[in-house]
């Protein structure tokens, strides 16, 4: 298993942000609001971030935040379905809530509805 997390595994360009949005397909929790696109195109998922300064003011806690959902990427990339994904953090987290984090983004990813996910049109 690859566990690597290249730069194709990534959204990088704002066009790749705005197509996922577009879709309006959003599940959120306390935490997190993940928005995904019906499919890529490609064989794999890819996913893009994003932590405004509203959620955390300093830039080592958005950095955390970051890695932390990255890592749970990196490590389950290979049972997700071909499909861009975007996370947005609604409310900071750190080192003592994390767990709750990546739960969360289980959930979402994941998408089972019965886990109290809600969906936003």
């Amino acid at each position: 298993m690859d566990y690597r997390f290249g730069r194709q595994y990534r959204l990088l360009k704002t066009d790749d942000f705005s197509s996922v949005f577009a879709f309006r397909n959003r599940r959120s929790r306390d935490l997190l609001q993940v928005s995904r696109s019906n499919g890529n195109g490609l064989d794999h998922p890819r996913i893009g971030l994003v932590v405004g300064k509203k959620t955390a003011k300093r830039a080592n806690e958005r950095n955390y935040m970051k890695r932390v959902i990255r890592d749970w990427f990196r490590l389950n990339k290979n049972r997700l379905p071909p499909q861009d994904f975007v996370v947005r953090v609604h409310r900071k987290f750190d080192r003592s809530t994390a767990k709750q984090a990546r739960a969360e983004l289980a959930q979402l990813m994941f998408g089972n509805p019965a886990t109290g996910c809600r969906k936003q049109a």
